[in-house]
């Protein structure tokens, strides 16, 4: 899915992510950060675009400090429960990422579930310069994509439909250029009946326009995987992690 309006995600919409990412991913991608990081307590890590939380509380709960940052109020208001509930030293912020800074400095940055290409190129360039700014020399960040130009030129699809829970989603799918992206049109459609359209766009960029982009922001990209410390990435498998390091 791609940054599709959150606006739908209540009543039996809000647990879509939950049924498309399972669970035992986000155990293996935080243990990957926990080892390939050397992170423990005393460690701080900036999660943004944290979503509802998966890495931010997984972490927490291991006694790392944690701000979590993300526009929409109910992944907001759902971490602060958890949080407040299980006394977990996370910072909650509801914020535009893009634009978000702190005087913390931090040991690492988390960008997931495909966050940065919901941005195009000049968001994306502000974005990566906030962040590297806010990290500590040698801090790295982590990157998760599905739509380098790698993964999607393989796996571009103009229509599809599937069933996630009781709900099924029909999209259309454009691959345009001027800037490369992929623009989404998603028909939901519920078992009472009701239907909803809603439209997205990823924007795509290369492993080199990747590269291109960390470095101008002050990063070098030091490895992708396809699998958390396992796998080295190579062409057209169906996601990327991108470690880049500050440079001092």
């Amino acid at each position: 899915m791609s940054n599709i309006n959150d606006t739908y995600f209540d009543g039996h919409y809000k647990d879509i992510w939950r049924t498309m990412i399972p669970a035992e991913l986000t155990v293996k991608e935080v243990d990957f950060m926990l080892s390939y990081f050397s992170l423990g307590p005393g460690s701080k890590v900036l999660d943004l675009m944290c979503g509802y939380g998966r890495h931010a509380i997984a972490l927490a709960q291991k006694g790392i400090a944690v701000t979590a940052v993300d526009n929409l109020d109910e992944y907001i208001r759902e971490i602060k429960e958890v949080v407040i509930k299980e006394s977990l030293p996370v910072e909650v912020v509801q914020q535009d990422a893009i634009r978000f800074t702190s005087t913390v400095q931090y040991d690492l940055a988390l960008c997931m579930g495909n966050s940065l290409n919901f941005f195009n190129a000049e968001d994306a360039s502000l974005f990566l310069h906030n962040t590297c700014s806010m990290l500590k020399p040698g801090g790295c960040l982590l990157i998760n994509s599905w739509s380098l130009t790698e993964i999607a030129v393989k796996s571009f699809t103009p229509r599809s439909w599937s069933e996630i829970g009781n709900l099924k989603f029909l999209s259309a799918c454009e691959y345009l250029f001027h800037p490369t992206r992929m623009e989404f049109t998603s028909t939901i459609l519920s078992p009472d009946g009701k239907t909803e359209v809603k439209n997205g766009i990823d924007y795509i960029y290369s492993v080199s326009e990747m590269e291109t982009m960390l470095n101008k922001a002050g990063f070098k990209m030091k490895e992708i995987y396809s699998i958390p410390g396992r796998k080295k990435f190579t062409l057209g498998e169906p996601r990327a992690y991108i470690v880049a390091e500050k440079l001092s």
